[in-house]
């Protein structure tokens, strides 16, 4: 049994991409039931819409690793519903720590869709890491910003202690994190997943030297993760425009970037962008280009962002011509794209 907390990358309707250290998956199914082909075989995915939790079964190959006897069957597995599998026995109870018993009470709350009530359990439990984890993100997802650094802050301090009761009652909280407008991450109970969700909460909080302190910390454990090199590039940014010194880190940060996956084309996008910060109008343009050969799985949002970076760096070439070619494209498909309809005169 394990429960996810995430929300997907969608690429069509009814067909989602989900990326995790073990590899990449893609989930078909409805939205509250998904059924999803991975490097760990074949699942079947059922959760309650609107809270994000989600129950998960590994199914049968189909095949039988020998002969099968024609007499043999399998006997009927009872059905347990993901809510009940959350719940102490009454004995159990009596010999289970209060604070385990209010992860346990919180994360059964947030499968029925009560993130108030599961709120409440949670804070019982915040000086368990995965208590502080879980309260932090909830805290998050509803704004609770003070709250919400205050729990994350706690769970890093307690890194190690991560996933220790996840893994004593069979639960998987992976959330999903805004990395930038365009692209969304999967983060797990580690130190990773802990800072990560701190960098959106000093984000939304305008604290970008403790966000970008984040981030630099990230990247010295793991200096090749995307991800991390994703949010660091858009926050610098987005923090320090116009910064030489700032736009020559985030085009180191792209160095080797190949354009082999959606998050790789974001970091693209801040690469050109520093580029043309720098005044290296030709490399930002064929940046751009480049990366917009590879239009698969891309977010409208993500190829529209390109497109607009590039109308920009046009206008600053004194192509205008093609600029006004793009912006009128983007015009067509979105009327009130950033400043589209201003730069077009309308």
């Amino acid at each position: 049994m394990s429960f996810r907390f995430w929300r997907r990358i969608r690429i069509a309707p009814g067909v989602t991409l989900n990326l995790s250290k073990s590899g990449g998956s893609l989930s078909f199914g409805p939205r509250g039931a998904k059924f999803t082909i991975g490097p760990r075989g074949k699942r079947a995915t059922v959760g309650i819409p609107g809270t994000g939790l989600f129950y998960t079964t590994t199914l049968p190959s189909g095949r039988s690793g020998g002969r099968r006897s024609a007499s043999y069957s399998t006997p009927a597995v009872p059905t347990v519903r993901p809510e009940d599998r959350l719940t102490l026995g009454f004995f159990k109870r009596l010999i289970t720590p209060d604070d385990e018993e209010a992860l346990v009470d919180g994360c059964r709350e947030l499968v029925l869709g009560n993130e108030e009530k599961a709120l409440e359990h949670l804070e019982k439990a915040v000086h368990l890491a995965d208590g502080a984890y879980l309260a932090g993100f909830l805290a998050l997802k509803q704004d609770r910003l003070e709250e919400a650094a205050i729990y994350l802050a706690t769970a890093a301090e307690k890194h190690s202690r991560l996933g220790r009761y996840f893994s004593k009652y069979g639960i998987s909280a992976t959330m999903s994190l805004p990395i930038t407008d365009e692209v969304s991450a999967h983060v797990d109970p580690d130190l990773r997943g802990v800072l990560l969700g701190l960098v959106e909460v000093y984000q939304r909080q305008e604290r970008w030297e403790d966000a970008i302190a984040c981030l630099e910390r990230l990247q010295r454990l793991e200096p090749d993760d995307v991800v991390v090199k994703l949010s660091l590039a858009e926050l610098l940014l987005d923090a320090r425009p116009g910064e030489k010194n700032v736009c020559r880190k985030v085009v180191r940060l792209a160095e080797g970037i190949e354009n082999e996956m959606p998050v790789h084309t974001a970091l693209l996008l801040y690469k050109a962008r520093a580029l043309r910060g720098l005044g290296l109008l030709d490399a930002a343009r064929e940046t751009l280009t480049g990366a917009l050969r590879r239009r698969k799985a891309r977010s409208e949002e993500l190829l529209r962002a390109l497109r607009y970076e590039r109308a920009l760096v046009y206008e600053d070439l004194g192509q205008r011509r093609r600029a006004r070619s793009e912006l009128e494209k983007l015009y067509a498909e979105d009327p009130d794209y950033e400043d589209v309809a201003a730069r077009l005169g309308l």
